[in-house]
């Protein structure tokens, strides 16, 4: 027999935590996170430095202390989270099936999911590196976790490969613990990371950023012993003649995260080919009515306080779903939001403009380096809207707020844009 419940939370990190309490304040009681690690934090538990919480409480904190905000909030509401829960697939109809230790393996039946799986790092073996599989090579995370939580540092002498923000806090952290960090490598004409971490992490302890550079090699059988990088052209290939050896014990890979869609696909929903996350309206709601999506699962965000405004707008809209029913007030009117020129995905993908009662959020990232440049969002027909933007960055998530008035008037789908020479 299946266990019934009204909103299962799948994910207890930052999102899956805030999207919880917005759901049990939209009036939703019987609300259960299921969470695979052994406490509620997600990857913020390892994040011992500050920068967090600025948005969401006005001051600086720490990855621990902006989860113990979530997690004190949780406990007050008395909303029940399974820790050590591991959830192994959902249906389309909204069954889970979870094992635990406390409570063996079990089916648990929803009227709605909300995912919060957040994200993992893309590995060694997705970047096709040439050489051998010595010890001492790690993705940043990995790394970080060790020496955070474990008390271990990997090693003494540090070339990281990618510049994703993950990578430049190692690469500081590496620094402040004693270890020589030797360079910076990043395949892309620009860093993959924010502007603050550049100059925090990288320019105010010398350490190099090699732009178009990527590992073309590795050195060691047992133990790493050194990599090349060379500088690779605009197709990413590399340049003969410009190898560069570095004697190096360590290496971290910092090449982009993947959102964890896994248990998405066993529920048969739709997945962005561009996000690598699902597909969602603006209510957050992914292809499989009543299964609602945020945080890094849906794409990946650069602030975890955009994940805690994304993942409070999911709660309320599960909330939302369960106590109407699914019905919608008037017919469906869908129009698709569509990424144009130097957008590489826009979320949401489609807005019912007909049931929509609260601002859009329409966040996107940008193809390539773009300076003097506008967003504009509208049709052939109308012009919604032109912001005017001194520089956008791959790095940097976009959010364009819109009425749902405005994006009637539209009158059909509508293209999020980029043009330059505006500024």
């Amino acid at each position: 027999m299946a266990e019934n419940i009204s909103l299962a939370v799948i994910g207890g990190g930052p999102a899956g935590m805030a999207a919880a309490i917005s759901a049990y304040d939209s009036g939703i009681k019987d609300v259960t996170i299921f969470e695979r690690d052994t406490e509620l934090g997600g990857i913020l538990n390892q994040c011992i430095h500050n920068g967090f919480g600025l948005h969401t409480f006005k001051e600086e904190l720490t990855g621990p202390e902006y989860a113990g905000r979530f997690i004190a909030q949780v406990k007050e509401r008395g909303i029940r989270y399974e820790t050590g829960s591991m959830v192994l697939s959902i249906s389309p109809d909204k069954e889970i099936t979870v094992v635990s230790k406390a409570k063996g393996l079990r089916t648990v039946k929803a009227e709605a999911v909300i995912l919060a799986m957040g994200c993992r790092e893309r590995p060694r073996g997705a970047l096709n590196i040439p050489g051998m599989r010595p010890q001492g090579i790690y993705t940043a995370g990995t790394a970080q976790k060790l020496v955070n939580c474990e008390g271990f540092l990997p090693g003494k002498e540090v070339v990281i490969l990618g510049s994703g923000d993950i990578g430049l806090i190692m690469a500081r952290r590496m620094t402040l613990e004693g270890a020589h960090v030797k360079a910076v490598a990043e395949l892309m004409p620009y860093s993959g990371g924010l502007k603050r971490n550049i100059v925090q992490c990288l320019d105010d302890f010398g350490i190099p950023l090699l732009l178009s550079h990527t590992v073309t090699d590795i050195k060691g059988k047992r133990k790493l012993e050194g990599v090349t990088i060379s500088e690779v052209d605009s197709t990413s290939t590399p340049i003969p003649g410009t190898e560069q050896y570095y004697e190096c014990d360590t290496l971290l890979l910092s090449c982009g995260l993947i959102p964890e869609n896994e248990l998405s696909l066993t529920a048969g929903i739709k997945i962005n080919g561009m996000t690598n996350g699902p597909e969602a309206d603006d209510r957050l709601q992914t292809s499989t009515e009543g299964i609602f999506a945020c945080g890094n699962v849906l794409h990946v965000h650069d602030l975890v306080d955009f994940v805690s405004e994304e993942a409070a707008r999911a709660g309320r809209n599960a909330a939302r779903y369960i106590t109407e029913k699914g019905r919608k007030n008037n017919a469906p009117e869908i129009i698709r939001i569509i990424p144009g020129n130097g957008v590489r995905y826009t979320v949401p993908c489609t807005v019912d403009t007909a049931n929509a009662d609260e601002d859009i959020h329409i966040r996107f990232r940008v193809r390539n380096v773009y300076k003097g440049c506008a967003i504009k969002v509208g049709n052939e027909s109308t012009e919604l809207i032109s912001k005017k933007k001194r520089i956008t960055v791959p790095s940097e998530m976009e959010d364009i707020v819109i009425k749902p008035e405005l994006l009637r008037s539209a009158g059909g789908d509508i293209t999020v844009s980029i043009e330059e020479g505006q500024v």
